[in-house]
């Protein structure tokens, strides 16, 4: 398998959002992509408001768009997540929607864990627009097993745990990882969770500013089951790099969206082999290994 993560820098702008999604969705596809991640939030990013006015149910024009490209491009497109509008509901959900080469939705999954937090002096309350998800979700991609997990859900080690013992063997992250928190653990984050659960992890990542006055980090990456990078998408510190950046910077290479924003919008594309994942679960079998019975949560305990 194939496997690609594009990064985009989304903004309150849905047509220009959805008009690079398409343009790099189709260049990864060339490529020889058999799966392509898009990052969170990808056709729509922005303040309360702009999420109320973007909102999408998943038979909207995203996910239409998303099932008509896998099915013409012949591959598993996993469309990041949007902000999904649903009929009942007071608020919004963060939503990510894998859809296989036949156009059919394989995955619904919705984020579990809601973004509050202050960052840099910054305060994000994803939950003022969004509700939380309460199912964990796998799917197949390529009669791969598929786990689907989204952005501040990399901080949650259990959620990762359970797709491993579904049977996850790759694992979808769309994120928009903040500058501050991205500087400082996403890369760490990223590798130690697909060392920890010996599955690769294909992390697309938003980069650049968005309204009102966020950053987002950049470095999408595809990282194996030993934690190795594959590849590695330019992240906000590496602006000042070339626009072709060097093969040992990025893993297998990053295809830019065009040369003013080579810096920042591409994709990067990896092989995943999944003989070296077998090896590595046999050869040091740390999910085999593993002692459920004495795995018993502390009663009583305050968050």
């Amino acid at each position: 398998m194939r496997a690609a993560a594009i990064q985009i820098n989304s903004t309150e702008d849905k047509a220009r959002n959805m008009e690079t999604a398409d343009r790099l969705t189709r260049a990864a596809a060339a490529d020889g992509a058999d799966l392509i991640v898009l990052p969170e939030k990808f056709n729509v990013l922005g303040t309360h408001e702009d999420y109320l006015a973007g909102a999408e149910t998943l038979e909207g024009p995203t996910i239409a768009w998303a099932r008509a490209a896998a099915k013409e491009l012949g591959l598993d497109l996993v469309a990041g997540s949007i902000v999904e509008r649903r009929e009942g509901r007071e608020k919004l959900g963060n939503t990510s929607v894998h859809v296989g080469p036949d156009g059919e939705i394989k995955g619904i999954y919705r984020k579990i864990h809601m973004f509050d937090v202050v960052v840099g002096g910054i305060e994000y309350r994803e939950s003022a627009s969004e509700e939380p998800g309460g199912e964990i979700v796998t799917s197949e991609a390529g009669g791969v097993p598929l786990g689907l997990a989204v952005c501040y859900d990399l901080r949650f080690p259990e959620l990762f745990r359970i797709l491993a013992i579904k049977g996850a063997r790759v694992i979808a992250l769309p994120a928009a990882f903040t500058k501050v928190t991205g500087q400082a653990h996403w890369e760490i984050l990223v590798r130690a969770r697909a060392i920890e659960n010996q599955a690769f992890f294909v992390a697309a990542d938003q980069i650049g500013t968005h309204p009102p006055d966020k950053e987002s980090f950049g470095g999408s990456m595809i990282v194996d089951p030993w934690g190795e990078v594959l590849a590695r998408a330019p992240d906000i510190g590496d602006r000042a790099q070339p626009a072709e950046p060097a093969a040992s910077q990025i893993g297998d290479r990053a295809q830019p969206a065009e040369p003013a924003a080579s810096q920042q919008e591409c994709f990067v594309a990896a092989n995943l082999d999944f003989a070296k994942q077998d090896e590595v679960r046999d050869k040091l079998p740390a999910l085999a290994n593993r002692m459920p019975a004495t795995y018993i949560w502390p009663e009583g305990m305050p968050a």
